[in-house]
């Protein structure tokens, strides 16, 4: 019988991508684009141009660094972790807060409820006929989906892993399943886009077209592109559903099966004096936050709303505090939680918040739930310890994936790829012109994860090509949109995704070979929702 072929570990693969992007810095010559005032007749503008090495103007190359990479393939990691050292705290401090509040065996409680929950709409007839698990599926994916389309979410969605992951193993799924509840929903919807600043607003603002217009047509193909990953995720699940040996991560998840099997034991429900006291602090924190913060302004996309949510959730928070409490600690830690997301979501949406806040925020919620079961600072703090090295190598890995983009950086040939693939656009047709701007796209955020720092170099060349060849602005922006969104859920180079998969324990070449015919399907469906932007007359294009 043949040796089974051992795939190698995730650490290698990352490294033999730094050494092959190390190789691309010997083949492909450094450069650089530089932003450029021009007059015309409307006045001046400015544009971006791109220099080689060489080339550059003076005082531009004075500033320009870089060289082919060798050893600094090892300096990189370092880098690397320099790079990415705000997702690996915040990986860190999220996975110390939830082992904290993990040790309440409060999120069990909430599973088991809400599994007892569905089995009551089993008797539902039109419930029983879709399937009651299918429907969560679906429901919690567009969830996900929509805070991707409105408000960008990524980075937050590491943190809803470490809950959904449980629950998708507990409902007999795998943690394939469960990222793809939180992960791929949020990345639908980010692809899909219809108000996300993040992507959508920076990339019409470069490219002088009013914010957020061409709603319309964006909300249509916000709907076909859930519509099919959601549909890959429920076949996947149905799948799995019926034979779990079948699931890739069926070894791999063991260590879920046996951390709900160890938590599964009876639960004692009780409410010890000290979390009323720790509910009498939070009230106190939250009233003095709505005296400070008494109304709050929400941005959706262009549009904002202003209302007194703090205040209203701070009363709503006093009212479930005493009545879960009544009933057991481990329902007041749920409340936290919720509150927590809540809040995520107001600080995300209303002040601006990032990962720094957003860590800290659960991390007060675990410090908070540790209180409340009557644990001491040293167990807390010992506690916290255990839950940062359980997902100690989620860090490493991002640390270390970061290592890619320090070694193209350093190269200097990120905008030299960027300007070769820019070339190949010339003497196409409209449709085959807006599909290779989308494939350009495409393979940019293998190398360019970030939304934002992708539409700032490429939209303001993309757009004025797109005048020259006769494509909207418009259409060229949603190339960008989708070029943009589809690969976020299998670049190495997403800190993002590394992490997720990090959380969830998933080896990241399991999880390509389960993720890239849903990727290639996006892709294919991307182009054909294309087409319409370039041979209809579309609103807003």
């Amino acid at each position: 019988m043949a040796q089974k072929r051992k795939v190698p570990h995730t650490y290698v693969i990352v490294f033999f991508i730094i050494m092959l992007a190390a190789v691309m810095t010997w083949i492909i010559p450094p450069g650089s684009y530089v932003e450029e005032t021009i007059i015309t007749d409307a006045g001046t503008k400015t544009q971006m141009q791109f220099y080689y090495q060489d080339d550059l103007p003076a005082a531009e190359q004075e500033l320009f660094e870089a060289e082919p990479q060798t050893w600094q393939v090892f300096s990189a990691l370092f880098k690397g972790f320099e790079k990415q050292s705000n997702i690996i705290i915040f990986i860190l401090m999220i996975g110390g807060a939830f082992w904290i509040m993990n040790q309440s065996k409060a999120i069990d409680v909430g599973i088991y409820a809400f599994l007892r929950f569905t089995k009551t709409l089993e008797h539902n007839r039109f419930m029983k006929a879709l399937g009651v698990d299918n429907v969560i599926i679906a429901l919690v994916m567009i969830l996900f989906s929509v805070f991707g389309a409105v408000f960008g979410m990524s980075e937050e969605t590491i943190a809803f892993a470490i809950i959904i992951v449980p629950l998708a193993i507990s409902m007999g799924y795998d943690s394939i399943v469960g990222v793809s509840m939180v992960y791929v929903g949020a990345h639908l919807g980010f692809a899909g886009a219809v108000l996300n600043p993040f992507t959508i607003g920076i990339a019409q603002g470069l490219a002088d077209i009013p914010l957020f217009s061409g709603i319309e047509y964006r909300m249509l193909t916000w709907v076909a592109i859930n519509a099919f990953g959601i549909f890959f995720v429920l076949r996947y699940a149905i799948k799995i559903k019926k034979n779990p040996a079948a699931s890739p991560m069926y070894t791999d998840d063991a260590y879920w099966r046996a951390r709900e099997q160890d938590q599964s034991v009876a639960l004692t429900y009780y409410t010890p004096r000290i979390a009323w006291v720790v509910f009498g602090l939070i009230s106190l924190a939250l009233t003095i936050f709505s005296v400070v913060y008494p109304e709050t302004t929400l941005t959706v996309g262009n549009s904002s709303i202003s209302f007194y949510i703090l205040p209203l959730s701070t009363l709503l928070f006093i009212l479930f505090g005493v009545l879960s409490l009544k009933k057991s600690v481990h329902y007041f830690i749920l409340l936290l939680l919720a509150y927590t997301i809540f809040y995520l979501i107001v600080g995300v949406m209303g002040y601006g918040w990032y990962v720094m806040e957003i860590a800290t925020l659960f991390l007060v919620m675990g410090i908070a739930s540790g209180l409340a079961i009557n644990k001491s600072a040293d167990d807390i703090a010992k506690l916290f310890l255990e839950g940062v090295n359980d997902i100690m190598t989620a860090a490493i890995i991002v640390g270390l994936a970061g290592g890619i983009i320090v070694v193209l950086e350093d190269g200097g040939i990120i905008d030299s790829i960027l300007y070769g693939l820019s070339k190949a656009m010339m003497n196409f047709g409209q449709i085959a012109s807006v599909g290779v701007m989308y494939l350009i796209q495409t393979i940019i955020n293998i190398v360019i994860p970030s939304g934002s720092a992708k539409a700032a170099i490429t939209m303001p060349i993309m757009a004025p090509f797109s005048d020259l060849i006769g494509i909207s602005r418009q259409a060229t922006v949603m190339a960008f949109q989708f070029g943009d969104g589809f690969t976020n859920m299998i670049t190495p180079t997403s800190g993002i995704l590394i992490a997720v998969l990090g959380v969830a324990r998933i080896p990241y070449q399991k999880w390509v070979k389960w993720v890239w015919p849903l990727i290639l399907g996006l892709i294919i469906l991307g182009f054909l929702l294309l087409i319409p932007t370039v041979t209809m007359p579309l609103n807003g294009f």
